[in-house]
């Protein structure tokens, strides 16, 4: 089970990433746009304005359509085969399932506590009664969880059916035919469910934002620590999205919602607190920026001198990848099982950092790194909430400094094995069966031919094939942002971590027959070349 909600988190990963970049782009148009900054070149009519309202307008395309994101994201991270033809189907049987919705309420609408249907006028910024508009259709809001269920379904019929084999006079239905034939099917009697049911949920979520919003400092502070304590598991993506990208707590999502308010946010003199309390759950980049490098320092610090400067190669650019960027697993994984009442201290520390600051009320769009941050909070609201960011970097690096003799002490008092404390080299000792073949894929990747040697992914792709078994060991496949995901048949086949990290993979992460090689941002690459590499070796 935990085996797959990792594979699901993974897969809720795929579009994800596309937000930060989006959030970028909106966030720079609200400051090009905003009076306060750019006086008069704002004015509606100016080729100022319509320029980068045209900017702006691009930006909001992820957001606009998320649902339509997850629906075609999720098949590329779930489906076992043809992940393409696995994304058209989800998208297809995702617009059938809504058509059906907004037919049956054309028709029916009264039955379903949703009596003028036809005549509601959708508004933006307005909760239409639960309705919104989909690829053009007119459907019930169901957000991502309407996507998610039925690319789910989609999932499970294409992994199931798609290779099934039809009579020779059927044989035009085969493959993605016959996934949406049944889709469609599927979906009539979900959409009547969905019709009965979602209104009840949209009561439902009602209520939740409101015990979310009532339950102050505690609701803020568990949050904040699931949010960084599972990341092991990959669960961390079932906290948050429904936050920053759902309906937990705003219609929308607290990122674009905060988006949408960022102008009328930066002209208030208002406290930031006072107009959006609800944002203390989006503060959960701050230890990116604060926390993790002052790590990657106490493990420069505690490292062994004759391994500071390989040291200090390793967390560099993965300190500055956490402060610009936001993206902390490179740091976090490379002590994470080596220490893990560390990695609990860490999100202690994290999610008190946190409240503290929504205590004093810091509340804001806080959660990728300091570009990000800058472009949608520092930047456009700093004329007339500078106090507000003077207090978070006051608490931010009180917080640094803890955190910092915190992991010194405890690194030296229990001498951890963190980056740069790991046992030196051992002697040179009979090999056993999987020392040599780890070393003889090893000689295999370094004297492969020249495309090998001028490929660094082939090269890492080739031993990490062979140290998790070969192609014949292994049984799925897949990747999140800095992972390798991988079922094997035989653990016993693996090679060592050690030998993994000779491979320049960061660390392994075992759950039986569940792996996870920690490789580093560039996964995506060593994970294609990995594929190609094991299509040759079936063929």
């Amino acid at each position: 089970m935990m085996q797959k909600f990792q594979k699901f988190g993974a897969a809720m990963f795929v579009p994800v990433l596309l937000f930060s970049f989006a959030g970028i782009v909106v966030a720079i148009g609200s400051l090009f746009t905003n009076q306060a900054v750019f006086g008069s070149l704002t004015n509606q009519g100016t080729t100022w304005n319509s320029i980068w309202d045209t900017v702006t307008a691009g930006g909001w395309t992820v957001f606009k359509q998320e649902a339509l994101l997850f629906v075609v994201g999720l098949p590329i991270g779930l489906a076992n085969k043809a992940k393409g033809r696995a994304a058209m189907e989800s998208l297809i049987t995702y617009m059938t399932y809504n058509y059906f919705i907004g037919a049956i309420l054309t028709h029916w609408g009264a039955s379903f506590g949703i009596p003028n249907f036809t005549k509601i006028q959708l508004i933006e910024n307005s909760t239409n009664h639960g309705l919104t508009e989909i690829a053009g259709i007119k459907t019930l809001d169901t957000s991502m969880i309407g996507a998610l269920v039925v690319a789910g379904i989609v999932i499970w019929l294409h992994n199931h059916y798609f290779d099934k084999k039809l009579p020779e006079w059927l044989g035009t239905f085969q493959g993605s035919t016959y996934v949406y034939i049944l889709g469609f099917f599927v979906m009539i009697p979900l959409a009547f469910i969905t019709c009965w049911g979602w209104p009840k949920v949209q009561l439902g979520i009602s209520g939740m934002q409101h015990f979310i919003l009532n339950s102050g400092v505690i609701g803020v502070w568990i949050y904040n620590f699931l949010n960084r304590v599972l990341i092991p598991t990959g669960l961390h993506h079932l906290v948050y999205i429904p936050f920053q990208y759902g309906p937990a707590v705003v219609a929308g999502g607290l990122q674009p919602w905060w988006l949408k308010h960022l102008t009328q946010f930066a002209l208030s003199t208002k406290p930031l607190k006072q107009l959006a309390p609800a944002m203390g759950f989006q503060l959960w980049g701050n230890e990116k920026i604060f926390l993790a490098p002052v790590i990657c320092l106490a493990f420069y610090v505690t490292a062994k001198k004759d391994k500071k400067k390989q040291t200090s190669a390793l967390l560099i650019p993965a300190a500055l990848t956490s402060f610009f960027a936001g993206i902390t697993e490179p740091i976090d994984f490379t002590y994470l099982f080596a220490a893990p009442v560390l990695w609990i201290i860490y999100s202690v520390l994290a999610a008190t950092m946190n409240t503290v600051m929504f205590c004093f009320g810091v509340v804001g769009n806080f959660i990728f790194g300091s570009i990000d941050m800058a472009a949608e909070n520092w930047i456009p609201l700093w004329a007339n909430h500078w106090q507000t960011y003077l207090v978070q970097f006051a608490i931010g690096l009180i917080f640094a400094a803890i955190t910092f003799f915190i992991f010194k002490f405890m690194i030296e008092k229990f001498d951890y094995a963190t980056p740069g404390r790991e046992a030196d080299s051992e002697d040179v000792h009979l090999l056993n069966k999987k020392e040599y073949q780890a070393k003889k894929a090893k000689q295999q990747a370094q004297t492969s031919g020249n495309a090998v040697e001028s490929d660094p992914y082939i090269t890492r792709a080739t031993a990490f094939l062979d140290l998790l078994g070969g192609s014949a060991n292994i049984t799925e496949l897949s990747s999140c942002a800095t992972r390798l995901r991988v079922s094997v048949k035989d653990p016993t086949k693996m090679g060592s971590d050690d030998q993994f990290k000779e491979a320049k993979a960061i660390n392994v992460v075992h759950h039986g027959k569940a792996i996870q090689v920690i490789v580093g941002l560039d996964v995506a690459q060593v994970l294609e070349a990995m594929q190609e590499l094991m299509k040759n070796d079936l063929n």
